[in-house]
């Protein structure tokens, strides 16, 4: 039975189930209350004789007087009310789950509406160019949010029509140092990165409105990951296909560059942050930590990129990693991107024996560049799998996010789309 104890507040002491200080009695019964949720204790601040415990029922005695006044009644009602509200408010704040708790149900949600396995877009510069953008540029596809942002949402509603479940900001190489050593001061380069999540969410929230006037929609509602490139997408020098980054950098040093593009970037409004093709154990490192420091809300994923399959781009373990990012619950997602498809399934098969948070993949098209001619070079990694019924498999080994990365297009997506989802939609 729930405790309901009223206490008047000008009582005497006289009666022994008082004790005669009558504050410390107030304050023991109040911590009662908010103890436990079915417990009530109404102040009663009259001169009326009313002074009951049910906690003491052999030893409390009860006067109830004929008539109560109104002052008194109103008191108690008052009384009741505010604490009550207190109590349910205290009770609601401890149920409630941390924003960042909320927001990996909501990746975990997406992946069951996606049929146990969500898909992720691809190529953004890839699909840029398609567009006629000219991505020559030490900012790369991040090059497009000062001169063609309408062509960064283009390429996003694209993604979302070819049935992507996951759209990834232009952000990749969007940094601050890039940004300030374009002319542009802090306050711009702050808004850019902003910007890159703002045209990512208009994307997905106008797409969404078409696509629930639809009879019969076939679409998810997709969710935004703000991309965070590694320091050597930043450096431009092929650092980050190696892991090198001199002898000079630590784990503190990229934490401080990280930083405040990590805050601006969370603070735009993502569902997700995707810290993308990480070639090294230290940054791994420095990103877990910094994701702590920063006490980041947003949940994360951070995938690696890998050149045999085996190991990081710098030779370190995927195990060694592993174990760094397990011990973190920021991170909801691990997995690989801008990596050789071949290598994709092996690398799944040994995240699950390592891992239990949920893997991404989102790997090349396959194809070589060829340096000395400038050109791509047909994949021939495939034999005579296509890279859709190569992400049937990558589901089938356990993955439950998959798409594309560099050379990849919203044609992949589609495909990849329609194997994974079945052939009556996306």
């Amino acid at each position: 039975l729930p405790l309901i104890t009223i206490l008047d507040a000008n009582s005497s002491g006289r009666d022994r189930t008082y004790p005669r200080n009558r504050s410390a009695f107030v304050l023991v019964h109040l911590a009662l209350c908010f103890a436990s949720p079915q417990n009530l204790v109404v102040l009663l601040p009259t001169a009326s004789p009313i002074y009951s415990s049910s906690r003491f029922p052999g030893r409390a005695r009860t006067a109830f007087p004929a008539a109560l006044s109104v002052a008194s009644h109103i008191s108690l009602v008052s009384c009741w009310a505010a604490v009550e509200l207190l109590r349910r408010s205290a009770a609601t704040e401890a149920m409630a789950p941390a924003p960042a708790a909320a927001a990996m149900g909501a990746v975990a949600e997406l992946v069951e509406k996606a049929g146990g396995c969500a898909v992720i877009d691809g190529g953004f510069a890839t699909q840029l160019e398609a567009l006629g953008a000219d991505i020559n540029d030490p900012l790369w596809s991040a090059a497009c949010l000062i001169s063609k942002p309408r062509l960064v949402k283009e390429v996003h509603m694209q993604y979302l029509e070819a049935g992507a479940d996951v759209i990834i900001s232009s952000s990749y190489q969007a940094t601050i140092p890039g940004f300030l050593a374009r002319g542009m001061s802090l306050e711009e380069a702050e808004g850019l990165l902003r910007t890159s999540v703002k045209l990512a969410l208009e994307a997905r929230d106008e797409f969404w409105k078409s696509a629930l006037r639809q009879s019969k929609p076939i679409y998810n509602h997709a969710l935004v990951a703000a991309s965070v490139g590694s320091y050597g997408a930043y450096l431009a020098d092929g650092s980050e296909y190696s892991g090198s980054y001199g002898a000079g950098i630590t784990t503190e040093k990229l934490k401080d560059f990280h930083r405040r593009r990590l805050q601006v970037l969370a603070s735009a409004g993502p569902d997700l942050i995707a810290f993308e093709a990480i070639p090294n154990k230290m940054e791994a490192q420095a990103l877990v930590e910094l994701l702590e420091e920063e006490n980041i809300q947003v949940p994360s994923w951070i995938c690696f990129s890998s050149v045999d399959g085996k190991h990081l781009c710098s030779g370190e373990s995927f195990a060694d990693c592993l174990q760094i990012i397990n011990a973190s619950d920021k991170v909801a997602v691990v997995g690989v991107n801008c990596t050789p498809p071949q290598f994709i399934e092996g690398i799944i098969t040994e995240f699950k024996k390592q891992t239990k948070k949920a893997i991404a993949v989102y790997p090349n098209s396959g194809e070589v560049w060829d340096g000395r001619d400038k050109r791509w070079l047909p994949a021939e990694c495939f034999g005579h799998m296509s890279f859709d019924a190569l992400a049937k498999r990558w589901q089938e080994a356990g993955a439950s996010l998959i798409g594309g990365c560099c050379r990849t297009t919203p044609t992949t997506i589609r495909a990849v789309s329609k194997i994974l989802k079945g052939k009556a939609g996306h």
